[in-house]
């Protein structure tokens, strides 16, 4: 991928650094991706078992497919808003992610119930897409 679309952390040393996730994205001007609301849905239209966990590795894998699919990758995602059922310990999807989500980007996590029964987590995404 080229490193010209990729987003530009912003890490004001006057805030906690997390090794994580960055405060702030700087996108660089052009095509942006915005990746519609993920839940933990395998395949065949069904959520997976196993709860908050599996559910989040689902999520984060299906907007890496949407990612791909548009020719990108989560290198240059600016910005994950994770939505989780009041019921998920964050700790959990917190977990979860670090197993899928290797790219340094700003993150929001809200606790909010997803609106497809049953599912547990919902992930949203902003990228951006290189030229060509």
């Amino acid at each position: 991928m080229s490193t010209q679309s990729t987003p530009t952390p912003v890490n004001p040393p006057q805030l906690h650094q997390n090794p994580a996730f960055a405060w702030g994205m700087i996108l660089p001007a052009g095509r942006t991706l915005y990746v519609g609301g993920q839940n933990g849905t395998g395949p065949d239209g069904a959520l997976v078992d196993g709860g908050p966990g599996p559910q989040t590795e689902q999520a984060l894998n299906n907007v890496l497919a949407v990612l791909a699919e548009a020719g990108t990758d989560a290198e240059h995602v600016a910005k994950l808003t994770i939505y989780l059922d009041p019921s998920v310990d964050p700790n959990d999807a917190y977990a979860a992610s670090g197993k899928v989500w290797r790219s340094r980007t700003a993150v929001t996590v809200l606790a909010v119930a997803p609106a497809r029964p049953g599912a547990l987590v919902e992930v949203e995404a902003v990228a951006t897409v290189p030229e060509g």
